[in-house]
């Protein structure tokens, strides 16, 4: 049997820093009283910048497969972070390579004590887990919590009440559907022909339109935290022709049918050169029977103005992927580049801005994900799942919250790579060349963000073909 032992440099233990000697001795006598081989030792000190150091190199060790029955062995739960929710996160991340974790004084899994010790905190509940509780409170109660649905506003009770020009509009909406027997994508087309608008001014999409339709609330049930709350506020549409729609939406579907999602290379870039909104990827599939009986199918991929697809507007422009791809590809590599599209927003390069929002984003990502998994300990904690229960669910947290850090660490050496303009010039051409010399070779995640930081955007009409790369 073999153990690995992680040291933080000034973790703490009962309150006291422990320095890395303190922690390495503590290991390695918990290997002389337990028998345990020694298979390596991590270290992280204070001034490792983010991604680096002992524990993504210990992770990526105990996911070989010749690492044979191996424990991790910690001084303390202060080793695994400054608070418990830290360490909740990287027992987790740890936990996903099937290697437990055991404190060096006692032998006890660290999980184990983690979860006991956030239970006796008492006062120290987090703010998070007592917004919740008291969230959970008030959905029981049937007060809305957050922003109403269309055709609702919050009363003086806290009760839902009826908005009359917007409750109109939702019954007309369940109408066109039932009784004219009208498609989502033809439903917002007819509102936005007749200049009815948003809650917020803007134009119908599918979206918006099946939201609506599947939203419970109009039944004048209130759902939140779990708990239903029936006849809380006016009802919009009746059991029964709610579940006719239900029943009609799901027939389109299917029971059993799965969903496999190919992403688009060029989503973002594309624009319209009629209407100047989004081209957006769509899949479609074909199927018919020829004279022989035979059965055949086929898959269409191709890009297409969001004005027509989710708004029923606009002219039909649609682009087949490959050709649009492959005509994007020779604009790039042409001698006389195209043409130079330049946004600023004050002084700031907007690429910039957008870097810095994305940065800002997957920050704010990794704080729920840290709020989530606060929550699973606390609901360990007070016996409302078990242990192994709280581990399942975390661990796909835990992926989450990786994922969200290789995000994180990618849109910041993008950032660095912007900081001056001659850098971004040199740092863009270069980037350009390389999409040219390895489209084949990059991975569609690689290839598209590489096209999103060269180009800024794509207009297209027809065999009208407009590059605008960044500056």
């Amino acid at each position: 049997m073999r153990a690995v032992g992680y040291f933080v440099e000034g973790a703490r233990k009962n309150g006291h820093k422990r320095s890395i000697g303190e922690q390495n001795q503590a290991f390695l006598d918990f290997c002389t009283h337990h028998g345990y081989e020694v298979a390596g030792t991590f270290l992280d000190t204070e001034d490792e910048p983010p991604g680096a150091g002992g524990f993504p190199q210990m992770l990526h060790f105990l996911g070989r497969a010749d690492r044979g029955f191996t424990i991790v062995v910690v001084d303390s739960l202060g080793t695994l972070g400054p608070d418990l929710g830290q360490g909740a996160l990287k027992l987790l991340e740890i936990e996903q390579t099937g290697v437990p974790v055991l404190l060096a004084h006692s032998g006890a899994e660290a999980f184990r004590e983690l979860v006991e010790t956030w239970a006796d905190r008492g006062e120290g509940t987090p703010v998070s887990e007592k917004v919740r509780s008291a969230m959970r409170r008030k959905a029981v109660k049937g007060e809305a919590l957050g922003r109403p649905p269309y055709g609702y506003r919050v009363g003086p009770r806290r009760r839902l009440e009826l908005v009359p020009e917007e409750s109109v509009v939702v019954r007309y909406i369940f109408r066109l559907y039932l009784q004219e027997g009208m498609g989502i994508r033809k439903i917002a087309g007819q509102l936005n022909s007749e200049n009815v608008v948003t809650r917020r001014g803007g134009r119908w999409s599918m979206v918006t339109v099946r939201d609506i339709l599947r939203n419970r609330a109009y039944l004048g049930h209130y759902s939140r935290f779990g708990t239903t709350v029936t006849g809380s506020h006016p009802a919009l549409v009746s059991p029964e022709d709610f579940r006719k729609v239900q029943d009609r939406l799901q027939s389109r579907h299917g029971v059993t049918r799965t969903r496999t999602v190919q992403p688009f290379l060029l989503s973002g870039l594309l624009y319209c050169g009629r209407c100047g909104n989004k081209l957006i990827g769509v899949s479609r599939r074909q199927k018919w029977t020829v004279k022989s009986g035979e059965e055949k199918t086929a898959a269409y991929r191709y890009y297409q103005c969001e004005s027509r697809t989710n708004q029923n507007s606009c002219a039909y422009n649609t682009q087949r992927v490959a050709e649009l791809e492959e005509r994007l590809r020779s604009a790039l590599a042409e001698d006389d580049q195209p043409v130079t599209r330049l946004r600023r927003a004050g002084n700031v390069d907007s690429y910039l801005l957008d870097l810095h929002t994305q940065v800002d984003r997957i920050e704010s990502r990794m704080k729920r994900n840290r709020r989530q998994v606060e929550e699973l300990v606390a609901d360990a904690a007070h016996g409302h799942i078990t242990l192994e229960r709280m581990k399942s669910l975390g661990g796909d947290l835990a992926r989450e919250h990786q994922d969200l850090e290789a995000e994180l660490a990618s849109a910041r050496e993008r950032l660095h790579a912007q900081q001056t303009e001659a850098e971004r010039r040199r740092h863009l051409e270069e980037l350009r060349l390389r999409v040219l010399r390895e489209w084949e070779q990059l991975s569609l995640a690689d290839l598209q963000a590489a096209l999103r930081e060269v180009v800024d955007r794509i207009e297209v009409d027809d065999e009208d073909l407009r590059v605008f790369l960044r500056a």
